[in-house]
C-alpha cells in the first residue's frame, strides 16, 4: 500500500473527524502528504484531538466544504482527495433538512464541480451509507439491491454518491463510493447518540450507567474504524472509477448481544429494553447487513477485526483519553 500513496498529495475533507482522521494517521504512516480539512462544526465530531500525535506532519485548514472558494485552493494538486465530510444524524436530518441537504448533496457538487474545473485529475474516493437501501427487502443487502432512503440523511446521501458517480460518468472525474455500515473505534464522538448508537453505549458503559436498548433484536453488521480505512485505501489504489461498494462483517449481530459483548469487554455497565420513540421508529430500518462480496472479489478486502477485538482497542483509548470526547 506505501508505494500507492508515498510522496502523494492527499486531501481529506472532515479530515478532524473519526473516520478521517484516523485515515490520516495511516496515510502519514505511509509518508503521504496529507491535508485535512474541517470544519470543526460544533456536534459534528470534528476535533484537533483526534490529530494529536501527526498534526506537525500533515497541513491542516479550517475551512467549511460549502465555501467553494476556499475549497478550489484546496483541491489543486492533490492526487487523492478522500471525501469524508457530511452531516450524518438521522434524526438531525429530520429534524433539519435543509441543513443536511446543504452539506450532503450540494456541497458535494460543488466540490465536484470545482474538482473539474481546478484538478481534473484528481481521484475522489466518497464515503456514502447503506442508509440508501432503506428498510431492506432482502438480506443481505447487495449493491444492487433497490435504494429507498426512509430519511432525509439517506436521501441527501444518495444524492450526493450519484452525483460522484455522474461526475465520473459524464465528466470523466475519476471518483468511486463505498457505502459504509456501522463504525466504531477510536477518536468517535461521544456526547450524545445523534451520530449512531454504538460511541454512546461504550461511553455509558465505561461510567458503569445502565444503556437503554429500542427492542434489542434488530440485527447489524458493524465494521472496525481500522478495516473501514483499509477499505478506503484499497479503493483509492484499485481499479474503481465508477463504481458502488459495500462494506459490512461476516457475522451480524443484534443489538442485544452487541450490548452484553460490550459490557463483558468493559466489566461494567448495564442494559434494559425499552419502547422505540415514535420520531425514531418512523426512520428505523430495522434488521440490516449487507453483502461484500463485490468488495472482496475486486479489491480483496474483508474485515479482519473480531467485534471483541475492536472494543478492546477502543475502550483502552478511551480509558486514556476521554475526557476529549464525553
Amino acid at each position: 500500500m506505501s508505494e500507492t500513496y508515498e510522496g502523494k498529495n492527499i486531501l481529506i475533507t472532515g479530515g478532524a473527524g473519526f473516520i478521517g482522521s484516523n485515515l490520516a494517521h495511516r496515510l502519514v504512516s505511509l509518508n503521504a502528504n496529507v491535508t485535512v480539512v474541517d470544519a470543526l462544526l460544533p456536534d459534528y465530531g470534528g476535533n484537533l484531538f483526534n490529530l494529536q500525535g501527526i498534526e506537525d506532519q500533515i497541513e491542516f485548514s479550517t475551512a467549511d466544504i460549502r465555501n467553494s472558494h476556499r475549497m478550489k485552493e484546496l483541491v489543486k494538486g492533490q492526487d487523492y482527495i478522500f471525501n469524508l465530510a457530511g452531516q450524518i444524524s438521522h434524526v438531525d436530518s429530520m429534524t433539519d433538512p435543509f441543513t443536511d441537504a446543504e452539506i450532503n448533496y450540494m456541497s458535494q457538487l460543488k466540490l465536484l464541480e470545482t474538482c473539474r474545473e481546478h484538478n481534473p485529475d484528481t481521484k475522489i474516493i466518497y464515503t456514502g451509507t447503506r442508509q440508501v437501501y432503506g428498510k431492506p427487502q432482502e438480506l443481505p443487502i447487495h449493491e444492487s439491491h433497490p435504494v429507498n432512503p426512509i430519511d432525509v440523511n439517506g436521501i441527501s446521501k444518495l444524492a450526493g454518491e450519484w452525483a460522484h458517480i455522474m461526475y465520473n460518468n459524464v465528466h470523466k472525474l475519476r471518483t468511486c463510493s463505498l457505502r459504509l455500515t456501522n463504525t466504531f473505534g477510536p477518536r468517535q464522538l461521544m456526547k450524545h447518540n445523534r451520530q449512531g448508537f454504538i460511541p454512546f453505549f461504550i461511553k455509558q458503559a465505561m461510567k458503569n450507567g445502565e444503556i437503554e436498548i429500542y427492542e434489542g433484536d434488530q440485527l447489524r453488521d458493524i465494521n472496525y474504524v481500522e478495516d473501514v480505512v483499509d477499505a478506503l485505501l484499497l479503493a483509492g489504489k484499485g481499479d474503481t472509477e465508477g463504481k458502488i461498494y459495500n462494506l459490512g462483517h461476516h457475522e451480524p449481530v443484534t443489538l442485544g448481544q452487541f450490548t452484553d459483548t460490550l459490557i463483558e469487554v468493559c466489566g461494567s455497565g448495564s442494559y434494559k429494553f425499552v419502547p422505540f420513540p415514535e420520531e425514531k421508529k418512523k426512520i428505523d430500518v430495522g434488521s440490516t447487513y449487507c453483502d461484500y462480496s463485490k468488495i472482496k472479489d475486486e479489491l480483496g478486502w474483508e474485515p479482519k477485526t473480531s467485534l471483541e477485538q475492536g472494543l478492546e482497542q477502543t475502550i483502552d483509548f478511551y480509558k486514556k483519553h476521554g475526557s476529549h470526547y464525553y
